[in-house]
């Protein structure tokens, strides 16, 4: 078996070789040319698999090492009989610890109160993890997911992942999230069609209707926001402060939206290595089963060396008061993006270690 493997997947090295012959690339560069040398691909988000990609090439198998998967193309994946495999909830806990932290300076200056409540739009892997992470820390929830809403209303049962919150607990609208939350934080895969179509679900209409001027958060896909309603909003003082993870046409930011965002980091939410180590595994995996072979995969991170900071510019106050903070500060990530944007791609490549 031979597999064509983006080259910034962690922990990978030394561990695929045992399911064939392997080469490594930038996962932006993978070509055509490339695809017609290999069986499988593991990739990340930056390769578009369609069919100027895939096409008369060899390869049957895809597995992203993310949770996202609309940079397949499903539909022609399909017809060309090529499997995939995406790896949902691989970073879920770490999506969590970064809505946290980043949410928590915004607390001790007053920004936020003390326990706000917080709308979580998307209650799937990544918002359950969100939500049972808040609760921890005493926030009020409003949880609106419509899909799960609709499968409560019909009593559907929930897929298992989501079961530690229940879909008729899901049942927060737009409407009430706009009219009630201090926080509300995306968590949605992107899709286009469909009753529960979510590209600009965050729009002018959207920010229009917020009535307590809330934070805003994207970890989600950055095509579910609007980025320029976004700029207008913020310049109109309809919403909050703006933590942006995930940005319209990346690597291509908006430089108005970074501007003005309070926290804007490039697409690294997930980018724990706990969460890393979990893509991985289930990537290979993946891969595993489509041979059909019994390889198992044991991958874990390093450990923190003694007296881990993630950042040093955190105050020994914040610190204090938020230990979480020594272990992920997300401020550290927003000042090295705003400090050079054009090394979005690099900064996401060139991760520090980060610990959930």
């Amino acid at each position: 078996m031979r597999l064509l493997i983006d080259d910034k997947i962690p922990f990978i090295h030394g561990q695929a070789e045992r399911l064939g012959t392997v080469r490594y690339m930038p996962g932006a560069a993978i070509s055509r040319d490339d695809a017609m040398q290999a069986d499988v691909l593991i990739v990340r988000t930056r390769t578009r698999c369609d069919a100027a990609l895939l096409d008369g090439t060899p390869v049957r198998f895809i597995a992203t090492a993310t949770i996202g998967y609309d940079h397949l193309d499903r539909d022609y994946l399909s017809r060309a009989g090529i499997g995939w495999a995406n790896c949902p909830g691989c970073n879920a806990t770490s999506v969590a610890q970064y809505v946290a932290t980043a949410l928590l300076p915004l607390i001790d200056s007053g920004r936020l109160p003390e326990r706000p409540t917080v709308g979580i739009v998307g209650v799937g892997h990544v918002g359950t993890a969100v939500a049972l992470h808040l609760r921890q820390m005493g926030f009020p929830l409003l949880l609106c997911d419509p899909p799960r809403r609709e499968r409560a209303r019909h009593g559907t049962p929930c897929a298992a992942p989501h079961t530690a919150i229940a879909d008729d607990a899901c049942t927060a609208t737009m409407e009430q999230l706009a009219a009630e939350a201090d926080v509300i934080t995306f968590h949605v895969p992107l899709t286009d069609g469909g009753p529960y179509a979510t590209r600009h679900l965050a729009d002018a209409r959207f920010f229009a209707a917020l009535q307590r001027r809330p934070v805003v958060i994207n970890a989600a896909r950055g095509e579910v926001a609007d980025n320029t309603a976004w700029v207008e909003a913020l310049d109109r003082h309809l919403t909050g402060p703006a933590i942006v993870d995930t940005w319209e046409n990346e690597p291509h930011i908006l430089p108005a939206l970074l501007r003005r965002a309070y926290i804007a980091t490039p697409h690294i939410a997930g980018y724990s290595a706990d969460g890393k180590a979990r893509g991985t595994q289930m990537a290979l995996e993946a891969v595993a089963r489509h041979m059909g072979c019994a390889e198992t995969f044991a991958i874990a991170p390093p450990p923190l060396p003694d007296g881990f900071r993630y950042w040093q510019g955190t105050p020994e106050a914040d610190l204090l008061r938020h230990p979480a903070l020594r272990r992920y500060d997300p401020r550290r990530d927003s000042e090295a993006l705003k400090a050079c944007p054009e090394a979005f791609e690099r900064l996401r490549g060139d991760y520090p270690l980060r610990r959930e």
